[in-house]
C-alpha cells in the first residue's frame, strides 16, 4: 500500500511547471543532419581539434600547428579534419604545401540554436550560483 497522497493519477493529469525548451520537436531530416554532428564532435581528439581551430589567432590554424599538438601521426589526424569537415563544421582551403582550416561559425550557431533555445530566466531555471546556493541550504 502506498502512503503517497496527492499525486495526480496520471502524467497527463500533470501542469507543466516550466516552459519547454524547444518549440518543436526536430524533423526526421534535422535529427539526420544533428546526429551527424554529434558523432563527429563525439570523439576527443576531434572535440580538441574543434577547439583548437576555434581559438587559434586569426580564426584558422594549419594542419601543420594542428599535428604538433597531439601524438598521433599526420594521417590520423588528417582524418579527423575530413570527419570534422564532410560533417559541415570546419572548411579547408590549400595554400601551397598547407591546409588551412577555419570553423564555419553559421555551423556553430545552428548547433547553438538547437542546444540552447531559450535563456536561463525564460526557463524559469535557477542560475548556476543559485543552484549551488540550494544544494548547499
Amino acid at each position: 500500500m502506498s502512503n503517497q497522497k496527492g499525486l495526480p493519477a496520471s502524467r497527463s493529469d500533470v501542469v507543466g511547471c516550466c516552459a519547454p525548451l524547444v518549440g518543436e520537436p526536430l524533423s526526421g531530416e534535422q535529427s539526420v543532419e544533428l546526429a551527424r554532428v554529434f558523432k563527429a564532435l563525439g570523439d576527443p581528439v576531434r572535440l580538441r581539434l574543434l577547439s583548437l581551430i576555434a581559438s587559434h589567432a586569426g580564426g584558422e590554424a594549419c594542419v601543420c600547428d594542428l599535428t604538433d599538438v597531439f601524438e598521433l601521426t599526420g594521417p590520423t589526424i588528417s582524418h579527423h579534419l575530413k570527419v570534422l569537415r564532410e560533417a559541415g563544421l570546419i572548411i579547408g582551403e590549400r595554400r601551397g604545401t598547407w591546409v588551412y582550416y577555419r570553423v564555419l561559425p553559421e555551423a556553430l550557431g545552428r548547433l547553438s540554436e538547437l542546444l540552447m533555445p531559450a535563456t536561463v530566466s525564460e526557463l524559469s531555471i535557477p542560475a548556476p550560483a543559485q543552484a549551488q546556493a540550494v544544494v548547499g541550504a
